[in-house]
């Protein structure tokens, strides 16, 4: 059907043309991939954070949502606060493993200064930076000279 020159231009043709493009879609796709995954991973941590939140709302006696001081709280009261704190910061630190990166793109960069406004926000409770020691012994030690940083220039704010 087709002779040895034609045969021969065609893997040419596939060579210099076919493998490139699938080279470029291949790469693609695992981009697309990969965006795919970050968005997953996003997604799980902004359920997580949802799911603390609705603890909180569930203890409405501690006023974690309150500014300013709140009342002096019962040994149950605190050990409950100190529960909920922990669950914040083993969320804060995953959010950090997970997202966090000193070269992030734009889209990365977004998502992340997203957490940062909440460890900002809790930082600026001074019930949570007092805790602070206490609540980042045992944790990743970049992810606590951060949140450490955070709380710094919160309490240097107030």
């Amino acid at each position: 059907m087709f002779d040895l020159e034609t045969w021969e231009m065609l893997s040419y043709v596939v060579t210099v043309i076919g493998l490139p493009m699938a080279i470029v879609v291949f790469v693609f796709e695992q981009r697309k991939e990969r965006e795919n995954e970050e968005d997953e991973v996003y997604q799980l941590l902004a359920d997580s954070y949802e799911k603390f939140l609705r603890v909180a709302l569930d203890n409405p006696d501690l006023r974690l949502f309150s500014e300013g001081k709140g009342p002096e709280l019962s040994p149950d009261q605190r050990e409950r606060m100190l529960i909920i704190f922990d669950m914040l910061i083993s969320l804060f630190e995953r959010a950090y493993l997970l997202l966090y990166d000193d070269h992030m793109n734009e889209k990365q960069a977004r998502r992340w200064r997203s957490w940062e406004d909440y460890m900002s926000d809790w930082c600026r409770r001074d019930d949570f930076r007092a805790e602070l020691p206490a609540l980042l012994h045992g944790e990743d030690p970049e992810f606590s000279a951060y949140i450490e940083g955070l709380a710094a220039r919160a309490e240097a704010k107030v």
